[in-house]
């Protein structure tokens, strides 16, 4: 379930480039994938409003896996 809200922010960044399908089944980097930086930082901002905390950002945060283990912790805490 996280992955798949993760997933719908990402394509949410993208601004229209990317859907949510294209999101769950790449196996690449955001970056690859057609992320631009531009979007990256909508990213941010669209997972710190979502799940109401600060993310730092770092090279590991470059995948949707990535990502997810990241946020989970922090997310299940939330639930």
């Amino acid at each position: 379930m996280l992955r798949e809200r993760v997933a719908a922010l990402v394509a949410q960044a993208s601004d229209g480039e990317l859907t949510t399908a294209e999101v769950l089944a790449a196996g690449c980097s955001l970056t690859a994938l057609g992320l631009t930086s531009l979007g990256y930082i909508r990213l941010i901002d669209a997972i710190e409003d979502e799940f109401g905390f600060d993310v730092e950002i770092d090279g590991s945060l470059d995948t949707l896996d990535g990502l997810v283990d990241h946020l989970s912790p922090f997310v299940g805490r939330l639930s």
